[in-house]
C-alpha cells in the first residue's frame, strides 16, 4: 500500500479515536471532573467534525490505492467526486458508503453554517443548548465513521 494511504489511515482512525474520546468526555461525569470541564458542557459539535474527517481521510486513502489524488483548492468536493465516481458508480464499494459520506458532508456543512451564524451574532447571546442538542446527531456521525472507515479498510487489505 502506497505509503500516503497508511497515513490517511491512520489519520481516519485517529479521527475515529478523537471521536469517541470527546462523546465520553461530553457524558461521563467523572472524566469533566477530571478534567475540570463544567458539568453542562459538551463536545458533541466536535465529535460531528472528527467524524467527517475520519471518513474524509479514508476516502483519500483508498483514492491513493487507486492512483487517485486529490488536492486543494476544493479537495473536499473534489474528494467526494472522486469517490463515486470511481469507486461507487464502477460497482467497487457499497452504495451504502456513498450514502454515509453525503451525510457527513451535509453535517460538516452545517457546523460551518452554525459557526458563521455566531462569529456574525459577535458573541451577544451563548448558546448553551447547541452543543448537547446535537448529542444525537453526533451519536450517528460516530457510528456511520466507524462503520465507513472500517469497510475502506477492510477494501484497502484485501
Amino acid at each position: 500500500m502506497d505509503s500516503m494511504a497508511e497515513i490517511y489511515i491512520e489519520r481516519a482512525r485517529n479521527e475515529i479515536m478523537a471521536a469517541e474520546s470527546l462523546k465520553k468526555l461530553s457524558e461521563e461525569k467523572t472524566q469533566k471532573q477530571a478534567f475540570r470541564i463544567p458539568s453542562n458542557m459538551t463536545f458533541y459539535s466536535s465529535v460531528i467534525s472528527h467524524s467527517y474527517y475520519a471518513i474524509f481521510y479514508a476516502a483519500k486513502s483508498i483514492l491513493l490505492t487507486k492512483g487517485i489524488k486529490t488536492s486543494a483548492p476544493e479537495v473536499h468536493k473534489k474528494t467526494y467526486d472522486e469517490f463515486e465516481r470511481h469507486l461507487v458508480k464502477t460497482g467497487l464499494l457499497d452504495v451504502k458508503l456513498l450514502e454515509i459520506y453525503k451525510e457527513a458532508v451535509v453535517k460538516a456543512n452545517d457546523l460551518l453554517q452554525i459557526f458563521k451564524r455566531e462569529k456574525w451574532k459577535g458573541g451577544n447571546f451563548t448558546y448553551n443548548t447547541i452543543p448537547q442538542a446535537n448529542k444525537i446527531p453526533a451519536d450517528k456521525s460516530l457510528k456511520n465513521a466507524k462503520f465507513f472507515a472500517s469497510n475502506i479498510i477492510k477494501v484497502i487489505e484485501r
